[in-house]
């Protein structure tokens, strides 16, 4: 199987597979870029149709974290993992210990957190193996009812995200009445609706598990909405929140919305589609900008953490997401090439330094 030919593979680091026959653990570590610091990433399960999924999914994955961090204003560079298998049926703690020893074998410079298909608990196992893990919470802060899930945070930073697409799009200062779709309601995306029906947003949902609809139902009043045509529902936002490449040749022809804003990561099938939203003035919120909250999270997570220092930081996406749209208006460029130009000159050396993200 080819990785340096790869379309996807964009002079990673580190690109490792590991099998144990012991655990049924098959597994992929990829390493986008270490310049301004480890990369960190969650651990994905999934039960991908074949390797050349996996290692798609976890080079595109990695890279993401890159430039999610770099205008998140870390200092962390980009790293991911995935586990082919189906985690509600062939995930064990075994497996999930026999991937602490994987991550451990890279000696640091991949940092694992948990990610779709993977909790806190099963980072709690890897950690038995390795040191190299984020999102913990350590005993001061479980005390104090923190568990280390980031995916709170990442709803919220979605959500701050969603007011920002929304004040410079449809120069509204409120949500109430705002038509939202949401694709993929699991622990970002039930939040995420959380929050939008408390700021009185109206809201259409799917998920390829069945309860998960039906909570969101039953709690915000949502409609249920069915998988393949959730993009095409005549709203103001269409929220992926599921997995990535949904904004792709056959659905971008077919969004009503006129914002793009999720918590999914790659939503872009292809850098092509960045521009094919712009041309149908579509405002698209850069995945990896509005999806930063739960690696910001992570970041501030140990005996110090500051609940409101954190809530700050999330509110940041908001004005790093305006500069990105003023720009992009100003350059008559697509949002998600302006926001890789900005990425890339924070940690790429070729590019030169700018300094820290002063919007971030």
């Amino acid at each position: 199987m080819p990785v340096f030919t790869h379309p996807e593979f964009d002079d990673h680091e580190i690109v490792a597979f590991h099998a144990d026959p012991k655990t049924g653990l098959r597994a992929l570590i990829a390493v986008h870029n270490t310049t301004l610091g480890k990369g960190l990433g969650g651990c994905r399960m999934w039960p991908y149709r074949s390797e050349r999924e996996a290692l798609t999914d976890v080079l595109r994955l990695s890279r993401g974290m890159t430039y999610k961090a770099a205008l998140a204003g870390l200092p962390q560079g980009g790293g991911k993992g995935v586990v082919i298998g189906d985690p509600r049926r062939d995930k064990t703690p075994e497996m999930m210990r026999a991937m602490g020893r994987f991550v451990d074998s890279l000696g640091g410079r991949y940092v694992v957190a948990e990610d779709s298909g993977t909790s806190v608990p099963d980072i709690r196992l890897m950690a038995l193996e390795t040191r190299h893990v984020g999102g913990l919470a350590d005993e001061k802060a479980a005390a104090a009812g923190r568990t280390g899930d980031p995916s709170p945070a990442t709803a919220y930073g979605v959500f701050v995200g969603i007011q920002a697409a929304v004040r410079f799009k449809l120069g509204r200062d409120d949500l109430k009445g705002l038509r939202v779709a949401i694709q993929g309601v699991g622990n970002v995306g039930h939040r995420l609706a959380r929050h939008l029906h408390e700021a009185g947003a109206r809201l259409w949902v799917t998920d390829i598990h069945a309860p998960a609809v039906e909570r969101c139902v039953r709690e915000f009043g949502a409609t249920a909405a069915a998988m393949d045509g959730i993009y095409a529902l005549d709203v103001d936002v269409f929220a992926p929140c599921a997995l990535g490449a949904v904004l792709n040749d056959a659905t971008i022809p077919a969004l009503k919305a006129t914002i793009v804003a999720g918590a999914a990561n790659n939503q872009l099938a292809r850098p092509r589609h960045d521009r094919a939203l712009q041309k149908r003035g579509i405002l698209y919120c850069p995945d990896y900008v509005i999806n930063a909250g739960g690696i910001i999270d992570i970041h501030y997570e140990g005996p110090d953490y500051d609940a409101a220092r954190v809530k700050a930081h999330l509110d940041r996406i908001g004005a790093t997401l305006r500069t990105i749209f003023e720009r992009a208006r100003g350059d008559r460029r697509p949002t998600g090439a302006v926001a890789d130009r900005m990425a890339e000159e924070r940690f790429k050396p070729d590019r030169g330094a700018i300094g820290p993200c002063t919007s971030c």
